[in-house]
Order: C-alpha cells, then sequence, then structure tokens
C-alpha cells in the first residue's frame, strides 16, 4: 500500500508542478481529487480517514470569504472600482499607485484570487479604452494583490490554512506581517515603473480600444458588504473560533430579498475547495506511510528544520514557484508537526512573496493571466519575470530581515 500511496503522492504534485498532464485537459483540481478518489478505491484510505484528514475550519473560513466576497461582486463594486481606477485621469505613476493600493488594501481583506479574478476584465478594458498598456499594470495587479494579502491571516489560502494549524490570533498576524507587506507593494510599485517607465502608453500587440460603458453600483448592497466586513473585524477581536465568525457573516449575507442566495453560491469558487480537500487528504495519506515524520526527524537531527531563514527562505521560493505556493504550504504543514509560530509567520509571509517571481508562481498570478487573455491582453512569462524576479527577491529579502529583527525567526 505504501508503495500506491507514493505513486499518487508522486503524481498529484508532478501534476501540481506542470499545471496538467500533456495530452490531457485536467487541471490542478482534477488532478487533486482523482488521486484521492484512487487511494479511497484502492484502500490505502478509508472514508472515515479521508473525511478526517479534511481541515474543516480552514474550509469554512474560505467558504465564507468567497460568500462576502459575492456580496461586494453582487453590488458590482469591483467592475466600478476596476473601471473607476483604469477612467481617472491620471498620470501612468499616479494611476499605477492606485491599482497597488487598491489591489493590495482589497486582498489583505477579500482573498487575493477573489480580487484580481473580480477585477481584471474591467480593469483591461478600461486601459484599452484609454490606450493604454495594460500589462504592466495587470503585473502591478497581480504583485501587489499577493503583496497586500501576505498583511493578515485572511489575505490568501496559504494564510488562511497557517492561521488555523498556529491558532493564530488576526491582529497578532497584522502586527508581525503588515510592515513587510507594505513594503513590499511598494517595491512592486517601484519595480513595475522602472521596468516600464516611458512604455505605459505603447499598446504594442493588444486590441483597439472601445468605449466602455458605466457599470452601475447597488450602493444599498455594497453598505451591506462594508458593514460585514467591519462586522468580522470586530468578532476577531472576541475569543470567538475564527471559523464561526466568518460563517456567521457568511450565513447573514445569504439572508438577502435582493441577491439570490444561487447566485452567491454561483460565485463561490468551489475547485478551490475542492484542491484544498482533495490535496489534505494526499498528504494524510502519505503521513500514514511514516516517511515524513522519519524525515523531519533527520531534519531535525540535521539542523536543516525550515525554522531558520536561511533554509525558510529557498524553501518557499523552491516551492510557490514549482508546485504553486498552496500546494506547498499545505505538504509542508502535513510533514511538519508543531512548528513554532515565528517559523509559521515566516511561512505565510515568504510563501506569499515568492509567488510573484514567476507567473504559475501563485494562483493570482495565473487568474490574472487567464483573465486577461480573455479580455484580448496576452501577458507572457518572460514579460512577468522581468518584473517579478526582481519583485519577489527584493520583497523577500527585506521580509527576512524584518523577521530576523523582530526575534520571530533564527537566521
Amino acid at each position: 500500500m505504501t508503495a500506491t500511496i507514493l505513486i499518487l503522492f508522486g503524481a498529484t504534485y508532478l501534476g501540481m508542478a506542470l499545471g496538467r498532464f500533456p495530452g490531457l485537459s485536467i487541471d490542478r483540481t482534477g488532478i487533486a481529487l482523482v488521486a484521492a478518489i484512487l487511494l479511497l478505491a484502492t484502500g490505502a484510505l478509508d472514508t472515515g480517514q479521508l473525511v478526517a484528514a479534511v481541515d474543516f475550519p480552514t474550509i469554512f473560513i474560505l467558504l465564507g470569504l468567497m460568500i462576502l466576497s459575492a456580496q461586494y461582486a453582487g453590488s458590482g463594486f469591483y467592475d466600478w472600482c476596476a473601471l473607476k481606477v483604469a477612467q481617472a485621469a491620471r498620470s501612468p505613476a499616479r494611476l499605477l499607485a492606485v491599482i497597488v493600493l487598491v489591489a493590495g488594501g482589497l486582498s489583505a481583506v477579500l482573498a487575493n484570487d477573489v480580487v484580481v479574478f473580480a477585477m481584471t476584465p474591467m480593469l483591461c478594458l478600461g486601459l484599452l479604452a484609454r490606450k493604454l498598456d495594460p500589462r504592466p499594470y495587470l503585473i502591478a495587479l497581480a504583485g501587489a494583490a499577493n503583496a497586500g494579502s501576505a498583511a493578515t491571516v485572511i489575505g490568501n489560502p496559504q494564510n488562511i490554512l497557517i492561521g488555523q494549524v498556529g491558532h493564530l490570533d488576526f491582529w497578532r498576524f497584522l502586527a508581525v506581517c503588515g510592515g513587510p507587506a507594505l513594503a513590499a507593494m511598494l517595491i512592486v510599485y517601484v519595480t513595475v515603473w522602472l521596468v516600464w517607465r516611458g512604455r505605459f502608453g505603447e499598446p504594442e500587440g493588444v486590441g483597439a480600444g472601445r468605449e466602455v460603458a458605466p457599470v452601475p453600483l447597488d450602493r444599498w448592497q455594497l453598505g451591506k458588504a462594508v458593514a460585514a466586513t467591519l462586522a468580522l473585524l470586530v468578532l476577531f477581536t472576541r475569543d470567538i473560533p475564527q471559523e464561526h465568525s466568518v460563517l456567521l457573516v457568511a450565513g447573514v449575507m445569504m439572508v438577502s430579498r435582493r441577491m439570490a442566495s444561487r447566485d452567491m453560491l454561483g460565485m463561490v469558487d468551489w475547485h478551490l475547495l475542492v484542491l484544498f480537500a482533495a490535496l489534505f487528504a494526499i498528504n494524510h495519506a502519505l503521513g500514514l506511510t511514516g516517511i515524513p515524520a522519519a524525515l523531519v526527524g533527520d531534519l531535525q537531527a540535521a539542523g536543516w528544520l525550515p525554522d531558520r531563514l536561511a533554509v525558510m527562505v529557498p524553501l518557499a521560493l523552491a516551492g510557490s514557484n514549482s508546485i504553486g505556493n498552496v500546494p506547498a504550504v499545505i505538504l509542508l504543514l502535513a510533514a511538519w508537526p508543531n512548528p513554532p509560530e515565528g517559523a509559521l509567520y515566516g511561512l505565510a509571509l515568504l510563501s506569499t512573496l515568492a509567488g510573484n517571481l514567476l507567473l504559475p508562481g501563485s494562483l493570482a498570478n495565473i487568474i490574472v493571466a487567464e483573465r486577461a487573455a480573455a479580455s484580448g491582453v496576452r501577458l507572457g512569462f518572460v514579460e512577468h519575470a522581468r518584473c517579478g524576479v526582481p519583485m519577489a527577491l527584493l520583497s523577500m529579502a527585506v521580509a527576512a530581515v524584518w523577521l530576523w529583527a523582530g526575534g520571530w525567526m533564527a537566521p
């Protein structure tokens, strides 16, 4: 049975790295789900073990935040915000700054993947209508969303999982990670400005601009969303499990006279939830073999556990840009029981910021590229890397110094 588990585990993470298997249309979620099904079918896991493997508090927080974000989307806020930003009569430097601030700020409280998914199409249309090249702004959108999401324990899926594993307080997390996240947003802005300086108004190789109709904004529904967000932040100050707080707010959002619950649930990223659940099961099966525990013991004896920056930084950089930061974090936490609190802050910061390095490094990057392509804008691997590499390396260096100076991680 160990051989079966190892084969399915290896095939799963190979699929995470490749994104799909050659000749097949199956994506990362499908690959993980099929592997989990095969673990169940071969008897490597029984039904009880599979259910017990899933970290439901993490799934519940993700689901609740997606429903809250659906309230914003249903109000027209994301489209309105993207179009207002794109059409603002500002210089390229100021427009770039606004995009970085908006994307980073929203991602800190509404999860980065949701923000970029909603904002990318309308941002592309608005920028093309102004005869501006959307590509540098899209790179800034993805980079700032990743950077801003690193600030909070609900900013992205991997942070949510890390927060649940370590029972991390929302406000303490913000105090530790907020500074490096803001610095990373500044690095995103400066890097994109320097790399694309003088070429913001040259839409080479992108579609012709056209007028975009104004986007209606339902202020009542937006007011509900803002009130719910503020209520959630207040609940985070109470001694209440985070998943309970998020689900309570999501439940209130579902009770509406104008927005059908079917429509709200239709905006939930079920693919991401299934991916999480399947990876939990696959990593649990590997844990049953005893191999991860033995490996952690060997690494601890050799002094190579990722509780030091010298190990964590290259590990986060390699993991996020091979199998992706979400699968990498799930895999590491499954193999490394009881990591210290400082290492969890480091893992959240560094794995998130490392996702800016290359286009496949984070789900937010991939979403921006795919949504932009549907709008007629092609964001290439090399174009992204010219900004992504310095953005990631500089922001990770700042984060590493911060973690060391604050005493959260040893060098």
